[in-house]
């Protein structure tokens, strides 16, 4: 046992998934927190606190790190992975569809790189693994509000790891192209997901959440003064 809690949103599905399944291989402990925890729980992972958790809410996620780090002792990896991705033309999209994803990819980030990382600064170690997309670096047809939310974590992040630089703490920016998730599970028009169907298949289902994981942990096994500062990761037949 490392005795090195790593703290994972999303970690019900797809990339968050696997980066828990990854990181229990190798011995750490985790904070699996998801809205659908009956699905933490089927993981059955050794060594792992698991709590149903929106990450719109500050003070739980508050609550749930300080119990997991009673246990296990203090963060030394926060991988702020939830998100949400209705994709549809601006002008079909609701407002509060819009806002929740405003609310989940961006403020969800914000919440939980705050329960962190002045614990994070004092102790001058930790690493925070914030997970963007491409979508936060080039637009494209049918994601305006979900561009906004990635470009968003982006520019955060990028400066949050300039700022937290000088106390040895590490900000890593991973944008995934096309993933095999059920990402698009938010999404309403029948002809939106056709169409991203098609792509999909076109690219051969585009990267597996396992491989995606494998670099993630890569990259944090690093030496601490090592930091890979942003990871574009996607299917070679992918084109950006």
């Amino acid at each position: 046992m490392k005795n090195k809690l790593v703290v994972i949103t999303g970690a019900s599905s797809g990339i968050g998934k696997e980066l828990a399944i990854t990181f229990s291989q190798h011995g750490y402990a985790l904070l699996l927190l998801a809205r659908r925890v009956n699905l933490l729980e089927e993981l059955n992972l050794p060594n792992s606190m698991c709590r149903a958790l929106d990450v719109r809410d500050y003070a739980s996620f508050q609550k749930f790190v300080s119990e997991a780090e009673a246990k296990y002792g203090p963060t030394q990896c926060l991988i702020n992975n939830a998100g949400i991705m209705p994709l549809d033309k601006i002008y079909n999209l609701d407002l509060d569809v819009q806002n929740d994803m405003v609310d989940i990819n961006i403020k969800g980030v914000l919440n939980g790189m705050k329960t962190v990382m002045n614990q994070m600064k004092a102790a001058q170690t930790g690493t925070i693994i914030n997970i963007s997309s491409v979508a936060g670096r080039w637009t494209g047809e049918n994601r305006a509000v979900y561009n906004g939310t990635k470009f968003a974590v982006h520019a955060i992040s990028e400066q949050t790891r300039r700022e937290l630089a000088p106390f040895n703490v590490r900000v890593l920016t991973v944008a995934p192209g096309l993933v095999d998730t059920d990402l698009i599970s938010t999404t309403t028009n029948s002809e939106v997901i056709k169409n991203y169907g098609v792509w999909k298949e076109n690219l051969a289902g585009g990267l597996s959440a396992k491989e995606v994981a494998e670099v993630i942990y890569y990259a944090f096994t690093l030496p601490q003064n090592v930091a890979l500062k942003e990871i574009v990761i996607a299917a070679t037949k992918q084109p950006i």
